[in-house]
């Protein structure tokens, strides 16, 4: 049977050959521990740290690439923000769309005696920018939000939240996990401080691989210390970045393949991938749109939702749907709650959650109606 990949929110398959072809050479010729030696293999593991720097500065419309730190995924750059900055009797904001990345370090904190207000959004996951502001106050050390939510793929309007941090003096936080390599980011234009983004995802890169841009000078505190391969003779943190919040040996064979991964999203402006996207969710909803069992969540509307479309069929289970998509179809998805109890609970569809369908730029057409002819039969039944 052949296999229809649709669970690309969750990380992108297939990755372009150039990738591995990169991560291969990069194991096979250079090897060596970046920062740590001056022997030519180091050197040059030295610069393919560099070379991805340099590359998601340019995506991100950063000026300084070296506010680039490299970690291993989204959630861990999410946490050295959210405890680096949030200490006892401070306060913070976020959507109620977020991420258990988000939610849980939140949660944490809380019992801690930091204070958390959620915004809700509305039933298709928006959420109003305005009503973010109005829960800002004089202790709000900290705004988060997701730029697309991973259930529903509703974009959020960042730059009239960011816009609204600013004029406030707080600093904002974007989770950049579902977009990265998916829609246009200028952090400057954005007001974002800080954007925390996975690199196995939209950024066609391995797993293992993230960062977080880090823009404001508040987050002083490293989530480790450790070597860093710079001012070795002291016992204490560098303060200068990146080596302040990289510390220990990095995943360099994994940002040598995200780099690959960066060059290859180059090849094409970034419109065309939401384009793409946006082509194949009105296909899937149109060829959906009969099926009177069948709910679709998110907003459907073009430029609104990126590659994401969970849905739920009456009277059958999100996993029964899963289950039968992939055993008789061959069509791989996500069902449950996708590590986001708070954006079910938003759209009613917790505690069962959804079936997710999500794709990638390798994601043609008739894979797209194969799927929606499966989902048919299924809601046949």
């Amino acid at each position: 049977m052949k296999s229809y990949y649709f669970d690309n929110a969750a990380t992108s398959w297939p990755k372009p050959p150039s990738v591995m072809k990169a991560m291969k050479r990069h194991l096979v010729h250079v090897g060596g521990n970046p920062g740590r030696s001056g022997h030519f293999r180091a050197v040059e593991a030295g610069r393919v740290l560099l070379s991805a720097r340099i590359s998601l500065a340019s995506l991100f419309g950063i000026r300084e690439s070296e506010r680039i730190v490299f970690t291993k995924n989204a959630t861990e750059a999410l946490n050295m923000v959210i405890s680096g900055i949030l200490h006892p009797g401070d306060h913070a904001v976020c959507t109620s769309m977020e991420h258990n990345a988000v939610m849980r370090p939140l949660t944490a904190l809380k019992e801690r005696g930091v204070r958390v207000s959620v915004v809700r959004a509305d039933q298709q996951g928006r959420v109003d920018p305005a009503a973010v502001g109005r829960k800002i106050t004089r202790s709000t050390k900290l705004v988060i939000s997701t730029h697309a939510s991973n259930v529903t793929g509703t974009i959020l309007d960042i730059s009239s939240i960011g816009g609204i941090c600013r004029e406030k003096g707080v600093s904002f936080l974007v989770d950049a996990a579902q977009t990265a390599g998916v829609l246009p980011i200028d952090v400057d234009r954005m007001c974002v401080d800080f954007l925390a983004f996975s690199g196995h995802k939209g950024l066609l890169g391995p797993q293992g691989t993230g960062g977080l841009y880090i823009g404001s000078d508040v987050l002083a505190e490293p989530l480790l210390r450790g070597g860093t391969g710079s001012r070795s003779e002291s016992e204490i943190q560098p303060e200068f970045l990146p080596d302040r919040f990289e510390s220990g040996t990095p995943n360099t064979v994994g940002i040598a393949g995200l780099c690959s991964g960066i060059e290859f999203l180059q090849g094409f402006e970034l419109e065309r991938v939401l384009e793409h996207d946006d082509r194949l969710l009105q296909i899937l909803l149109n060829e959906l749109s009969s099926e009177r069992r069948l709910i679709a969540y998110g907003p459907g509307e073009s430029g609104s939702q990126t590659g994401v479309l969970s849905i739920t069929i009456e009277g059958i289970s999100p996993s029964k749907i899963g289950e039968t998509l992939e055993a008789e179809y061959g069509v791989q998805t996500r069902i449950g709650l996708h590590c986001a109890p708070s954006a079910h609970r938003t759209i009613g569809t917790f505690p069962d959650g959804t079936v997710r369908l999500s794709w990638g730029v390798f994601t043609r057409e008739r894979e797209v109606i194969h799927v929606a002819r499966a989902v048919k039969r299924i809601c046949a039944r």
